[in-house]
């Protein structure tokens, strides 16, 4: 098995390579559409701005590889942090259209109480979902970087939710696309446990 990771400049490269390391997977880094032909799996990391993400992956041609790997191929693919913001279908940062493989919208933390709840949302925070495929019922938490969150889908789908003064969802699953806010590859055996979880899929 060969696991593709999408590089298009804003991702967090070097602790998803870490973590594949230490599950002895095969996985090569993939810049664009011609590497992707041999992955069997994808993982989409991603830290940065939301538009100026699509920007790179579309000068990279990547964008309609990447939605016949999930769409048509059914081939599963992990969104992480910003890499699960582009599967929505639009966000507020920079006002761009995303990938559309959920029906979902990004947008901004809007807080009540900033003193409290400070924005971006940084550290440790507890995950739930029922009937996940990457997620145990109880017992999730992993770390957070992020100051945008997506909305709830327009569609039934699987869903991981988090607090942050107001619940928010932190992650979906539909068929063979799974997208998580936290940080897997910086969340120590939780997140082993999760990345292990999808590569069975």
């Amino acid at each position: 098995m060969t696991v593709g990771i999408i590089d298009y400049g804003m991702g967090n490269l070097h602790s998803v390579q870490r973590k594949l390391h230490l599950l002895h997977v095969d996985f090569k880094i993939v810049k664009n559409s011609t590497e992707l032909v041999d992955c069997e799996k994808i993982i989409l990391p991603g830290v940065g701005h939301f538009g100026a993400a699509m920007q790179r992956l579309q000068s990279q041609n990547l964008i309609d590889s990447l939605s016949n790997f999930a769409l048509t191929e059914k081939k599963p693919i992990l969104g992480i942090c910003l890499g699960m913001q582009l599967m929505a279908e639009s966000s507020e940062e920079g006002n761009a259209q995303g990938l559309g493989w959920i029906k979902t919208k990004i947008v901004k933390f809007d807080v009540e109480n900033p003193l409290n709840f400070k924005v971006p949302h940084i550290g440790w925070n507890t995950v739930q979902a029922n009937n996940s495929k990457l997620l145990d019922a109880v017992g999730n938490e992993f770390y957070f970087v992020h100051s945008y969150h997506a909305l709830e889908p327009e569609e039934y789908i699987v869903v991981h939710r988090t607090t942050y003064e107001k619940e928010f969802i932190s992650g979906f699953e539909k068929d063979n696309i799974f997208g998580v806010q936290y940080h897997p590859e910086k969340s120590h055996d939780q997140g082993i446990k999760l990345l292990k979880r999808f590569l069975a899929q």
